[in-house]
């Protein structure tokens, strides 16, 4: 994932604004808030990494649901078969 995608770049501005606020009032020189603005997009990566990772559906590995599929299936023919 690139770091310079639009919805980085988005979450990353959207980090900055209290940092661009303090420089407007005047608390932050011009060079604490370049200092600072790197991390932002930093930030900005972390939240949309860990966004696309929690919103991908969950996939179920094929060797397995076909070997619990085939599990079920002689389960439920052991369980029709009567006891002698």
């Amino acid at each position: 994932m690139s770091p310079f995608r639009w919805d980085v770049l988005g979450v990353g501005f959207v980090l900055a604004l209290p940092l661009l606020a303090l420089y407007l009032r005047g608390d932050l020189t011009v060079e604490e808030m370049t200092g600072r603005l790197p991390w932002c997009l930093v930030g900005g990566y972390v939240v949309v990494a860990l966004l696309r990772f929690a919103a991908q559906p969950r996939r179920k590995d094929v060797a397995g649901a076909r070997a619990d599929a085939g599990r079920d299936l002689d389960a439920a023919t052991q369980e029709s078969t009567p006891a002698p």
